[in-house]
């Protein structure tokens, strides 16, 4: 299994994510960097439960020594140094707060790191079995419960457990008979915390696992609105989203239930041990046991022992809600990587560009199998067209040669290397694809083509796009080479998007070239000048073309027919057609239309 980064401070047994301890270590181990910065949280700790334990103990002083002899001097000196510790630990407080956060924004800033980089090296076949929408969510909205957890949760963990100890040394150097009286309301708060907390720990999981399947439905629904649309599925979509919407609210309900439900409790355990002070106390006073001062101290000292001991439980809580999301992070970390780079990958230097297939199987999934037995030779130079029926698995053979999947069984090679011993990276700067459905990122043309080769001069971009003949209609746009493409090129036309692609494959210089129907969204005119960029393209350069028109199929020195997954005809053109098989009916029912179009024309 893949190591990654956040394995480096935490060695953990893998996939044991739900395991809330080993959860909760690899969480502190990602802290651990800042272990200096973070020794000043319980420093500045020291100050605020300082500063809580001396404010009831100068009240009590102040009614005792001062206000009971009418000593005005005293008190105001007794206040004035009052202020001085609330100030104290005001500024304590928010110093850690300051430096928690500090740390927080860090370690999350390397966890979104490490989330994106575990999803980007997974292969196609990790996607074609999770959600975008749903990885999405466990990048920004479970690491953002995380970051609550760590930006405030931790300090009040630090303050409330150093709180409750000066507390406790006031309580018991004032009495320490009241003091073990109060105290008798502990055993009953760990009891209700513990019971809460199991229960909390499954109702947050179950928020984090639905509000995951909202934005995996959502990313969908916004990306498919126009299909939804065109096809009456609005009321549809709207219902399936509101089912789901329900079960995210029904989840987050019942974890407010469990966490509204425990301040309570918490309270009638507070009231308690304040009645206590009060009934016994009172007691003291009036058989002269203890002073009015020290009563009224100690119930301030009660009042701050419950505040923190509040602030662990609504800890508590959160944490419960960031393990949960830990879980779903972690599990996406721990997720095996099938297709790894080697470990001495052979280097590629200046390829010539021979692909062999030998005796291939691959499946989707197991014992569904979609190529079986396919072999071929692409010589260098070459330009071999894919033809079939839909589904036949044309896509799936070039998308075996980019290496985005594995083989089942057999080997690829290049140059007589199997694929297996090369670096998928160092494989893919030999290729330049063209996929059918182009893909535009948010920015400029000028940075969509540039994609291809990203150290590329603008007169290159330029001439690139020229070749594709792309260049005079980007010349028209407002902004020229600077127009912004909109999300996923939306600013553009389906053959102006294709045009870019084509000029991105072509800036990148290719050694193997992959077309999958890249000529299918532009029009006979548009195609026709592509083509003519792409005769020169295509010389010297191995290139795959899954053909959708016929001119292509024509000038290719081998035309593959793919059919269930299987070679089922090879030759030229002319040979295929002379067969009289799959490939002529092909011809006479895709393409006869074609020619008989262009000879009316």
């Amino acid at each position: 299994m893949f190591r990654g980064p956040l394995h480096a401070h935490a060695d953990l047994p893998e996939g044991r994510a739900a395991d809330s301890q080993l959860v909760l270590r690899r969480l502190l181990a990602l802290i651990l960097p800042y272990r200096l910065a973070l020794l000043t949280i319980p420093l500045l700790g020291v100050v605020v439960a300082a500063s809580s334990a001396l404010a009831p103990l100068l009240t009590g002083i102040a009614f005792d020594q001062f206000i009971a002899h009418d000593d005005i001097a005293g008190l105001v000196r007794t206040v004035l140094l009052l202020v001085g510790v609330y100030t104290a630990g005001m500024l304590a407080r928010a110093a850690q707060s300051y430096q928690m956060g500090w740390i927080a924004q860090r370690v999350l800033a390397r966890l979104r790191s490490d989330i994106f980089a575990a999803i980007q090296r997974q292969s196609l076949r990790f996607f074609d079995h999770h959600e975008s929408g749903d990885l999405q969510s466990r990048l920004v909205n479970d690491v953002d419960v995380i970051n609550t957890l760590l930006g405030q949760g931790l300090v009040q963990a630090f303050a409330g457990l150093l709180g409750i100890t000066g507390v406790l040394i006031g309580m018991f150097s004032l009495n320490w008979r009241l003091a073990l009286a109060s105290c008798l309301v502990i055993p009953l708060m760990f009891a209700t915390t513990n019971t809460f907390s199991n229960l909390a720990r499954q109702a947050f999981r179950r928020a984090r696992e639905t509000i995951g399947d909202v934005s995996a439905n959502l990313q969908e629904d916004i990306a498919g609105v126009k299909v939804a649309q065109a096809f009456n599925r609005v009321e549809i979509n709207r219902a399936r989203f509101a089912e789901r919407n329900r079960a995210n609210r029904d989840a987050n309900i019942g974890a407010s239930a469990v966490t509204a439900a425990f301040f309570p409790a918490m309270d009638v355990l507070s009231t308690l041990a304040i009645s206590i002070v009060v009934g016994y106390g009172g007691w003291m006073v009036i058989a002269g046991q203890a002073s009015l001062g020290m009563i009224v101290a100690f119930l301030g000292y009660v009042q701050q022992f419950f505040w923190p001991i509040q602030q662990l439980g609504q800890l508590y809580t959160q944490a419960q809600s960031a393990l949960a999301a830990a879980e779903r992070i972690f599990e996406l970390i721990d997720e095996p990587v099938d297709m790894l780079p080697p470990a001495h990958p052979v280097r590629l230097e200046r390829i010539a560009g021979r692909i062999q297939f030998e005796d291939v199987e691959f499946a989707y999934e197991p014992d569904h199998p979609v190529l079986q037995g396919v072999s071929f030779v692409a010589e260098p130079g070459q330009t071999i067209a894919l033809v079939g029926p839909t589904g036949a698995g044309k896509t799936t053979i070039v998308s075996l040669i980019a290496r985005f999947y594995d083989v089942t069984a057999g080997r690829i090679t290049l140059d007589g290397i199997d694929l297996r011993d090369l670096d998928p990276i160092d494989l893919r700067r030999q290729m330049g694809i063209i996929p059918q459905n182009s893909f535009l990122f948010s920015g400029s043309i000028r940075d969509n083509i540039r994609y291809g080769r990203l150290e590329a001069t603008d007169a290159e971009i330029e001439h690139a796009a020229r070749l594709a003949r792309a260049d005079d209609f980007i010349r028209r746009l407002p902004a020229g080479y600077d127009t912004p493409v909109g999300e996923r090129g939306k600013n553009l036309s389906q053959g102006q998007r294709q045009l870019i692609a084509i000029a991105r494959a072509l800036l990148a210089d290719p050694r193997i070239l992959i077309m999958d129907e890249a000529t299918s969204s532009v029009d006979t005119r548009t195609e026709q000048l592509i083509q003519q960029a792409l005769t020169e393209l295509l010389k010297n350069r191995t290139s795959f073309v899954i053909a959708h028109r016929l001119s292509t199929v024509r000038n290719a020195d081998l035309v593959l027919v793919v059919n269930d997954g299987r070679i089922v005809e090879r030759g030229t053109h002319r040979e295929l057609l002379e067969r009289n098989g799959l490939y002529a009916e092909l011809y006479r029912r895709q393409f006869r239309d074609a020619d008989l179009a262009a000879a009316h024309s």
